[in-house]
């Protein structure tokens, strides 16, 4: 599983330009199931992400989590994280799940954020969607559960 987590001052996602998904403060999360993985890695990120301190506290050092400030996420996702440019032009995606595997992993992600009392606004699986956000820092992040 790979995420890129931006850490926002807001964030929307619109499809067929209806705003389907939008937040305040938190994070904007891209989020690429794996062909191989598994509910466990599902649960090291949303552990690593529900407990990342990249928020300031009084004295201006990131210091706080998601849930110290109560925000919240977008979730957006994103085969195009495991593309392959190793070979030719054209990407290539076979290590990406394919949607009978990533969806469920998907939902499971957004169910188990949520389970920490951290709202999560979503997209749509496999949508056509345009994201829009202002990024916070700014502050990007990528965790691969392929990297632990």
């Amino acid at each position: 599983m790979k995420v890129v987590i931006q850490r926002v001052s807001q964030a929307q996602v619109a499809i067929e330009e209806q705003i389907v998904g939008q937040i305040k403060q938190g994070f904007m999360v891209l989020v690429g199931i794996h062909q191989e993985d598994t509910p466990e890695d599902v649960a090291y990120v949303v552990g690593k992400i529900s407990k990342l301190r990249v928020f300031e506290d009084d004295e201006g050092k990131m210091n706080r989590s998601i849930q110290e400030i109560e925000g919240s996420i977008l979730s957006i996702s994103q085969f195009t994280l495991y593309a392959k440019t190793k070979k030719g032009n054209r990407p290539s995606f076979i290590e990406a799940a394919r949607p009978d595997v990533a969806i469920p992993l998907y939902e499971l992600f957004n169910q188990q954020l949520e389970a920490e009392g951290i709202a999560v606004a979503t997209g749509e699986f496999g949508a056509d969607m345009q994201v829009s956000l202002t990024n916070d820092g700014p502050v990007t992040i990528v965790i691969d559960t392929r990297e632990k």
